[in-house]
């Protein structure tokens, strides 16, 4: 096999090169990562400037631009071959539920999912987190599963592993995306200057975190698998729309 690794906290994250230590024992590895930590970055592409690719001394790729930026490169022009995956991780901190709309470790393997690719993206539950080892070594069954029996069509599979001791893991779940309460307000500073500058709030606590979700799963420590899709459209609504036009 041929995976592509990418990730959104920089080409010299811990989880990325745990999870190439242990991809690189099964499949042969390029790795194409922003030289920065871009979280947040959601699937932004640098249009307004050329980038730059640079090649590490442990032989990773390096990009001055954003997750996407790094996969798609990538895959339309860097590699020779196109990969057989897309895995994008180990991130430090959990994408679960609304995480997912700004996740740059998901938009990663979104635009390998985009140019046709069987996509992952992994994350730990927690930020600082201690058992990389732990995920890397799901991602690896997970590849070894693929290798065995592939998907039956496009796939983009979303991971969130529980920061503890794979010994300690309750096996895997299929779950769906829970749902936060809102954020929290914004953190407004002062500068030396005088300037007013702000940080972002905090991510609001779970909403909808009941069994089956994400949030869910990971809390009694399983792994949480979500399969997302690309399509925002609220097939629900779509013929209240069209009579709300109509009236």
């Amino acid at each position: 096999m041929r995976i592509l690794l990418s990730n959104d906290d920089g080409y010299f994250a811990p989880g990325l090169n745990i999870l190439a230590e242990h991809i690189s024992k099964l499949a042969e590895i390029t790795v194409v990562a922003p030289e920065r930590n871009r979280s947040g970055a959601s699937n932004s592409l640098t249009l307004d400037r050329p980038l730059s690719v640079k090649k590490a001394a442990n032989g990773f790729f390096y990009v001055n631009g954003t997750p996407t930026d790094c996969v798609h490169i990538a895959l339309t022009g860097l590699m020779d071959t196109m990969p057989d995956m897309v895995i994008s991780g180990i991130n430090d901190g959990a994408n679960m539920g609304d995480d997912t709309i700004y996740s740059g470790t998901v938009a990663a393997a979104m635009e390998g999912y985009l140019l046709g690719i069987p996509s992952i993206a992994v994350s730990m539950s927690q930020h600082n987190s201690t058992y990389f080892e732990t995920a890397a070594r799901v991602a690896v069954e997970l590849v070894q599963h693929y290798k065995k029996n592939g998907f039956s069509a496009p796939t983009l599979l979303n991971v969130n592993v529980p920061d503890i001791p794979y010994n300690q893991l309750r096996g895997n779940v299929i779950t769906r995306l829970g749902k936060r309460h809102k954020a929290e307000p914004v953190i407004q500073l002062q500068t030396p200057r005088g300037e007013t500058v702000y940080w972002v709030g905090a991510a609001g606590q779970p909403n909808d975190g009941g069994e089956g979700t994400d949030f869910y799963a990971v809390a009694n420590n399983q792994v949480s698998i979500s399969p997302i899709q690309v399509d925002l459209t609220n097939h629900v609504q779509l013929a209240d729309i069209q009579d709300w036009l109509e009236s």
